[in-house]
């Protein structure tokens, strides 16, 4: 099954219009967590440009984010949208290839450099260091629908050698990227 990522990049027509959209997505989560392909959902003000937001999701198909975009909920919000608060929405999506975590435990300093399944990647963030039990420190959901996240089920294939490709164990096995 093939992760789908999708970035936005927005700017708002004034701070009102802003103002105003942040009550309509506070409701998107909602409507998100109720989607079996949603994954995660992350919106953020870029630190260098207080006009420019990001958001960022990820979804366990292309068809998972189509069928947002078919809700009901969603086709609303993007007509209000459309009607004047957004000034500018790029829009750039991606095929995910990979996902690794690189943790350093502030406490013994043990290094984790692991591939993971980003469809489960609630339960990995929660995970303790396994040389001295530090909590890393992780986000929940918030009300505002700012960060909305939830781990799939993930069910294993009945025949793995069918020729898919395996997340690399470490960095070492990443291929090289050629100039």
């Amino acid at each position: 099954m093939t992760i789908y990522l999708s970035m936005q990049r927005v700017r708002f027509s004034s701070p009102d219009s802003y103002e105003k959209f942040k009550v309509v997505f506070s409701d998107t989560r909602h409507h998100l967590m109720q989607l079996p392909g949603f994954i995660h959902l992350t919106w953020w003000q870029h630190p260098d440009d207080p006009a420019w937001f990001n958001e960022c999701s990820f979804w366990a198909s292309k068809e998972a984010l189509y069928d947002w975009h078919m809700d009901t909920y969603h086709k609303y919000a993007k007509a209000w949208a459309a009607n004047g608060a957004i000034m500018e929405d790029i829009i750039t999506n991606f095929e995910l290839v990979g996902t690794r975590l690189l943790r350093i435990c502030p406490t013994c300093g043990e290094l984790q450099d692991k591939a993971y399944d980003l469809r489960s990647e609630q339960a990995v963030l929660r995970e303790q260091c396994p040389k001295c039990g530090f909590h890393f420190p992780y986000m929940t959901e918030k009300p505002s629908s700012f960060a909305v996240f939830k781990d799939l089920v993930i069910t294993p294939p009945e025949d793995s050698s069918n020729g898919a490709v395996k997340n690399p164990e470490s960095v070492d096995d990443l291929p090289s990227i050629p100039n």
